[in-house]
């Protein structure tokens, strides 16, 4: 707009000075449209114009689509995260078991998925629908979509509702949807087993396209008025080039000096980004150091251990169960070293309510050192995320792997309860000659490491000595926060 402004501004002048100096006649000539500088405003203000409408519509058209295309991959992307793990089943079988659509039923049924998402199919091949929001449609089959025939051959593809299809009309739809459709592959063999088809409300979606075609049609319409006039501003800039171009060189000063402190802004946000990742990175590593302390080095300790108690062995019989005892405990570390490696969290206790998350524990540590641990539970607990459960897991394994090492064992017990919504779970010990009660509250890297798991959770963690000379270890934790209620 600036440019234009300085186009008519020559143009005025010029035709004032012309009239000025008795020249009246040349400037009919700067305004005429039989003149070329009239001709190149006119032909190629229509040009503009048209070559505007034509580039505008192909790139809001390209624009929408990969936005459409992209939201829906985002959305294929969440949705297998979800989908897969609890769909494995349909690689040997064409339904369900009943837990499995309980797990679904309830996943959809949260008010935050069925705003967003009120309606999934699960499809086999050949049109099969093995799991549905709408229960009677499970296990009828219906004319596979175009978009299912798509996800079939591995594309994520997503299009609008055809309120004409027969299980749409099952239902009676008369909204539109935008359905996705979501290739679920078999975790080892990576062959499709099934087809998610999500309904999305597209309100959101129109919405945000809305703002796309917007946003494409100004660009569209600034460049192109920038062209315009830049071209025009380069027609009629001959006659004033000296007296524009200081004009010029101060408002390309001031635009030079805008992206220095743009670059200078990005180059502050670039290192503040740095600074960022290289403590995530930190974070991270020291996530991975605790989980093998937690884990694996707990177990190849208590084999160090076993290998004294094999040395101090006095008939084979002895030495074969404690030989039997270390192989058992290297096994079991190979296996969670190999775990870690695949990213996995224990996956045993993946599904397991608290009690038995604590009494697994609890058997595993009786199991390789041979000794008994009281364990006591008050009241019912809640169904809880998995990353409190693997707490507590970690929580009971490192308490009582301590007590044998410090305690030999002696007086092993464990507890948990809750008051409102606070989980307080400990482990003591009652001592002995070999206890060694910390003083210091980081003392030790399994402490250290549960410290920072129990405090990443939003807990809080305390040792303690006891009267009797022993320990007591407890962590508290409120699981009404940080969605760690499952």
């Amino acid at each position: 707009m600036k440019a234009v402004q300085n186009t008519l501004e020559i143009w005025r002048r010029g035709a004032s000075r012309a009239a000025g100096n008795n020249r009246s006649g040349t400037s009919a000539t700067l305004v005429c449209a039989s003149t070329p500088a009239g001709q190149f405003a006119i032909v190629g203000g229509f040009v503009m114009l048209a070559a505007m409408f034509v580039v505008g519509n192909l790139l809001a058209k390209i624009v929408s689509q990969k936005t459409t295309e992209n939201h829906a991959a985002s959305t294929a992307l969440l949705m297998d995260s979800f989908l897969s793990p609890r769909l494995q089943k349909l690689a040997s079988s064409d339904n369900l078991t009943t837990h499995e659509k309980g797990e679904l039923d309830q996943l959809f049924g949260r008010e935050r998925f069925r705003d967003r998402f009120p309606h999934l199919e699960i499809w086999k091949q050949g049109g099969l629908v093995a799991y549905s929001t709408t229960p009677n449609l499970i296990g009828q089959r219906f004319e596979e979509p175009d978009g299912l025939k798509e996800a079939l051959s591995g594309q994520v593809t997503s299009r609008y509702t055809n309120l004409l299809a027969k299980e749409h009309e099952v239902r009676k739809f008369t909204k539109k949807f935008l359905e996705i459709y979501v290739p679920i592959r078999e975790h080892r063999s990576d062959r499709i087993i099934a087809v998610a088809e999500i309904h999305e409300i597209t309100e959101p979606l129109e919405e945000k396209l809305w703002w796309v075609w917007l946003k494409t049609w100004l660009a569209v319409a600034g460049a192109t008025v920038l062209i315009m006039a830049s071209l025009l501003w380069i027609v009629y800039r001959g006659s004033r080039l000296l007296v524009n171009y200081q004009r010029h060189l101060q408002k390309r000063m001031v635009e030079i000096e805008q992206v220095s402190r743009k670059n200078e802004d990005l180059r502050r946000r670039v290192e503040r980004a740095s600074g960022r990742a290289a403590e995530a990175t930190e974070d991270h590593l020291k996530r991975i150091g605790a989980e093998l302390h937690d884990g694996p080095a707990q177990l190849i300790g208590l084999a160090a251990l076993k290998v004294e108690h094999v040395r101090r062995a006095d008939t084979w019989e002895k030495r074969n169960a404690e030989l039997d005892a270390l192989e058992t405990a290297l096994s079991d570390a190979l296996n969670e070293i190999r775990a870690l490696s695949r990213g996995l969290m224990l996956p045993e206790i993946g599904d397991l309510p608290l009690t038995e998350v604590v009494l697994r524990a609890v058997r595993s540590h009786e199991e390789r050192t041979s000794t008994s641990v009281v364990v006591d539970f008050c009241g019912s607990s809640p169904v809880l995320s998995p990353a409190a459960r693997i707490c507590a897991y970690r929580f009971v394994q490192e308490g009582l792997n301590n007590a044998f090492r410090h305690a030999g064992g002696a007086g092993q017990a464990v507890s948990c309860r809750f008051e409102n919504s606070t989980m307080v779970l400990a482990v003591e010990d009652c001592g002995g000659e070999a206890t060694t009660v910390p003083t210091v509250p980081h003392s030790g890297l399994g402490l250290i490491g549960l410290r920072e798991r129990v405090e990443s959770l939003g807990g809080s963690l305390q040792i303690s000595a006891r009267s009797d000379g022993g320990t007591r270890i407890e962590m508290k934790l409120d699981v009404s926060e940080g969605g760690l209620c499952g």
